[in-house]
């Protein structure tokens, strides 16, 4: 029985000398030249997959943008393989020995690479990452699974993330670090706070709060939490995320200038914006704990 197997990558680019360079590397068991990718490990995040392979492969940390067209295509044993690509721009390089994957990675310059790429439906990638707009991240996060109600007796903005809540929050690290979120904007309840406390620590980074994203306030006042959202991601320059609960949610999202959707525990909305804070391209990322 033929399997779907999950891959991802990225379109790294770079200005170097007055021109445009994209990564490429070369695998030795099929002499070819590609972009680089990989499949996903269990319970890992397609975005977070393209940022360590890419790191596996080449050595180049990235920071990811855009998300661009997947490639679909059959392997072995009938089996169906997507590749889901980022557009990327790397934030550090470290040396990388040739392995029996990948003998080469190289910085190629885009006009080359065209002819350069062994497989024809990467071209069309590579194009859309060049034509894309330059766009900054901001994540709406949807707070990880908080301990029952009925199972707390103290002042409910003080409830606290259960075990499975936790995990989920470990696991927002990655993800978040994938987009490079150097802001943290929350809901001052706790179990808001300790979703993105986890990456908090990580990156060292403060956590501002609203006390109208509050799921108390935010039910009272929709308006208010739209007006606060707005003012919010005023003018964003830098890659940001926003927790919040589930009856605030609706307004966040209208404040963000998208239509409201469900959204489970610990989700992620990835809104791609322009200098203009248009909305170009949305990731819905569901977790996997």
């Amino acid at each position: 029985m033929s399997k779907r197997i999950r891959a991802s990558g990225a379109v790294v680019l770079r200005e170097k000398h007055g021109r445009q360079e994209v990564l490429l590397v070369h695998r030795q068991a099929y002499d070819d030249w590609t972009l680089p990718k990989g499949k996903g490990l269990p319970d890992e995040l397609a975005p977070v997959t393209a940022v360590r392979e890419v790191r596996e492969e080449t050595g180049v940390v990235v920071q990811l943008g855009l998300r661009l067209h997947s490639i679909r295509y059959t392997v072995g044993g009938g089996n169906l393989k997507t590749v889901d690509y980022w557009r990327a721009r790397p934030i550090a390089q470290f040396y990388h020995p040739p392995d029996q994957e990948v003998d080469i990675n190289r910085w190629v310059p885009v006009d080359e690479a065209r002819g350069m790429l062994t497989y024809a439906d990467e071209v069309p990638v590579l194009e859309q990452a060049l034509d894309a707009p330059q766009t900054t991240p901001l994540l709406l996060v949807r707070h990880a699974k908080a301990m029952l109600r009925k199972n707390w007796s103290g002042d409910d903005q003080c409830r606290r993330l259960s075990g499975r809540g936790r995990r989920q929050a470990v696991q927002l690290i990655p993800l978040l670090e994938a987009y490079g979120v150097s802001r943290l904007v929350s809901s001052p309840a706790v179990r808001c706070t300790e979703t993105l406390a986890p990456y908090c620590h990580y990156r060292d980074l403060d956590i501002e709060t609203l006390e109208l994203l509050t799921e108390e306030e935010g039910t009272r006042d929709p308006d208010g939490v739209v007006a606060a959202t707005r003012e919010a991601i005023s003018g964003l320059n830098e890659p940001t995320a926003v927790c919040g609960h589930r009856p605030v949610l609706p307004a966040m999202q209208t404040g963000m200038g998208i239509k409201p959707r469900p959204m489970v525990v610990a989700e992620a909305l990835v809104l791609h914006r322009d200098r203009k804070g248009r909305t170009v391209e949305l990731e819905i990322l569901k977790p996997k704990a």
